[in-house]
């Protein structure tokens, strides 16, 4: 596991970018804070409003991540007032957490923006809980949180916002569908339940410290559509707590709270939970529990039985997610993986389609931006498909398919990027082969996600004059394409069989 942390792919290095931004951009914001002369709760509140702002933010252009970030005091400020005004209402604070925690998953359907805002306001829900904090701090608190998001801001929009030269691409909405069909709309319901199983279930634990099992139930549910992701993931959110567990018994517990040694760790952990969160909620999660510890060592309450319950309060939260996952509306990990491969399939079509056009003379057909949402739609239809494909699933015929799926997913992404880069070259030249190579990818392209049907015209058959000088990147823009008509081709296997059956390989 560690081994593959250090070389999977880090295209632009982006996630080293992220993670050097992040320890710089929370840095500032807890300087600022407490230069400002707020006291340790109001800089933690602070701190973390800069770690949200910096990570749950991800709109595809970086004017709408600053409108996303402006937002966030709008809806965090009245949460954060309203968890400080119900500490002394037991009943009605559950009450408010569970419908907070059900309504930040529910705005995940209007995209990037809805998914921050949501993640924020559960935040300062929970913050409030962690830090106990009373009515009449909200005013150093609002100003912590005020002052953070403009220092990371600072840095995120003016210091070093490398979006600018290297725009995402855009981040692909959940499959759609009205009332009970939308998954959002089912997984906040999902959501509810569980948090209110985590909470009761949590407070049998502790009285104190019950908010841990309904933050862990609760952060299962971000960035997942299925049954099998969501149980996937609390498996490795355990696993992720329970290393960071033992690691803080060596490394938190000993500081005792020492000022400096714990802040110079709690910024290797940002760096951690920023550089790994792409490619390992498990190691995500240990750097989030080291964090968490080294914080409590800094309040004074650090000690190995508080990191014992943490534990057991986070076995409880996913408890409360599997079972909500498994028995209320449940979201089939076939249907969503379907769902995301389709668009994926669509995707590719619009790549050689433009391509084609681009090859062709078109000066305005240009594949790239849907090569990159492309990558964008086939990593999501992996992470879909990671569950069936976990070494402790059970379903041996299910694991095969999926794992022939991940490898033609795999062929496909390379032949699409071979394709765009073909096409970009200022010097390709049309030649009529290529019509006909593209229609061939048409028929497979209908095939899997249209059974039945056919494009509506064929090409003009290509005559041998078309092409007499066979310009060496139109040949490689056929390799290409006849590489991604196999690939597509060979998807009919896994995807239009039984799940069930044995895999037969044409």
């Amino acid at each position: 596991m560690l081994k593959r942390m250090f070389v999977v792919p880090d295209p632009g290095r982006l996630r080293l970018r992220s993670a050097v931004r992040a320890v710089l951009g929370i840095s500032l914001a807890v300087t600022v804070c407490g230069l400002a002369g707020h006291t340790l709760p109001a800089v933690i509140t602070g701190g973390l409003a800069a770690l949200l702002a910096l990570f749950t933010v991800t709109d595809a252009t970086v004017p709408r991540q600053a409108v996303t970030t402006a937002l966030l005091p709008a809806v965090g400020f009245p949460v954060l007032a309203l968890a400080a005004g119900l500490h002394g209402h037991p009943l009605l604070r559950d009450l408010a957490f569970v419908a907070v925690a059900g309504g930040a998953v529910y705005v995940r359907r209007w995209g990037a923006r809805g998914h921050a805002l949501g993640v924020f306001a559960f935040m300062m829900f929970f913050v409030c809980q962690f830090l106990r904090t009373a009515p009449e701090q909200l005013p150093e608190v609002y100003s912590a949180v005020a002052l953070a998001l403009l220092a990371s801001s600072a840095v995120r929009f003016g210091a070093w916002c490398y979006e600018r030269r290297l725009p995402p691409p855009a981040v692909p909405a959940l499959p759609g569908g009205t009332g009970l069909a939308r998954t959002t709309t089912r997984q906040a319901v999902q959501a509810v339940f569980a948090a209110a199983f985590a909470l009761v279930a949590g407070q049998f634990l502790s009285g104190e410290r019950w908010y841990w099992a309904v933050g862990a139930t609760w952060w299962i549910f971000v960035n997942t559509s299925s049954r099998g992701e969501t149980l996937v993931r609390g498996f490795r959110r355990i696993l992720g707590t329970l290393i960071g567990i033992a690691v803080s018994l060596f490394v938190a517990v000993p500081l005792h709270g020492a000022t400096a040694p714990t802040a110079a760790l709690v910024a290797l952990c940002v760096f951690g939970i920023f550089y790994t969160a792409p490619v390992s909620y498990t190691w995500m999660m240990l750097a989030v529990t080291v964090m968490v510890g080294l914080l409590y060592g800094l309040l004074g309450v650090l000690e190995p039985g508080l990191l014992a319950l943490r534990l057991a309060e986070t076995g409880v939260g996913a408890l409360g997610a599997t079972l909500a996952v498994l028995f209320v509306l449940p979201v089939t990990t076939h249907a969503t993986t379907d769902a995301w491969i389709e668009r994926a399939l669509h995707c590719v079509h619009g790549c050689t389609t433009s391509a084609a056009r681009r090859l062709a003379g078109d000066p305005d057909a240009d594949p790239a931006p849907l090569a990159a949402e492309l990558e964008v739609l086939l990593g999501r239809a992996r992470l879909s498909l990671a569950p069936l494909v976990h070494p402790l699933s059970p379903l041996r015929a299910r694991k095969a398919r999926a794992r022939r799926v991940l490898a033609l997913l795999d062929d496909c992404a390379r032949e699409v990027r071979g394709l765009a880069s073909v096409a970009a070259d200022p010097d390709a030249s049309h030649d009529a082969r290529l019509a006909a190579a593209c229609w061939r990818v048409e028929i497979a392209l209908h095939a899997l996600v249209a059974p039945g049907t056919a494009p509506a015209t064929a090409p003009e058959p290509a005559a041998a004059a078309d092409a007499p000088h066979h310009h060496p990147l139109t040949e490689a823009a056929l390799h290409h394409l006849h590489g991604l008509e196999k690939v597509l081709v060979a998807l009919a296997v896994p995807l239009r069989s039984s799940p069930r059956a044995p895999l037969v390989r044409s």
